[in-house]
């Protein structure tokens, strides 16, 4: 079966990423994970390569509902048949998959201050386009401290213009009230200034353009 090394390989090819991965000794108990499962990596897009290729895909050019989705079913899906896996997407529920609770067993993704994961290389940038349950035990990435312990100031709890996000929460009305001002358009077309401020994400190489679709999605 392909060693870490290889699945990494086959996954840039795709414009993904293995950012987090877990086998059964990590997790409570047994049932955490799908049935039959030795080994599951959570998929990311790969940035900066991933929104390029996205934009030119047929799902994107459609102009049918839930593109990303779509895409992410037939490429992941396609991948897992010839792995002999099983794609699980963090959308498409209920039932819905834990991605949250994978991504904190794996012990590389972390929760920061201000509620949103961290992950060391993707910062608060961090996000799943589908998990890979593989039959199968292979290395998986590993764990790393929490980034945010030795973030000096943590400037994700300071840059909100409008302090929507902290430790009590997300205050949803107060971020989409900000994003429809004139005022706003910089978090609307470039993306959240809490996740853009994370020193780990400011390497991550997120496109302005993949930022803003997200955000005129949530909006």
């Amino acid at each position: 079966m392909p060693p870490l090394a290889e699945l990494e390989a086959q996954a840039r090819l795709r414009h993904l990423t293995i950012t987090a991965g877990l086998d059964e000794t990590a997790c409570e108990s047994r049932d955490d994970l799908p049935p039959g499962t030795r080994t599951l990596l959570l998929l990311s897009p790969d940035e900066p390569a991933f929104w390029p290729a996205y934009s030119q895909s047929p799902e994107f050019n459609d102009a049918q509902p839930d593109p990303m989705d779509r895409w992410s079913r037939r490429v992941i899906t396609d991948w897992a048949k010839d792995l002999d896996a099983t794609a699980l997407f963090p959308f498409g529920g209920p039932p819905f998959q834990p991605f949250i609770g994978w991504a904190l067993a794996s012990g590389r993704v972390h929760g920061s201050p201000v509620g949103m994961l961290v992950h060391p290389t993707a910062g608060l940038f961090l996000s799943f386009r589908s998990a890979l349950a593989l039959p199968w035990a292979t290395q998986v990435p590993a764990p790393v401290p929490r980034p945010c312990d030795s973030c000096a100031g943590q400037p994700c709890l300071t840059t909100c213009p409008v302090d929507a996000l902290g430790p009590d929460g997300y205050d949803t009305t107060a971020c989409k009230s900000f994003l429809r001002q004139d005022s706003g358009q910089d978090c609307l077309t470039g993306g959240c200034l809490a996740r853009r401020a994370c020193p780990r994400g400011k390497l991550h190489g997120r496109v302005r353009e993949h930022s803003a679709y997200h955000m005129a999605q949530f909006l």
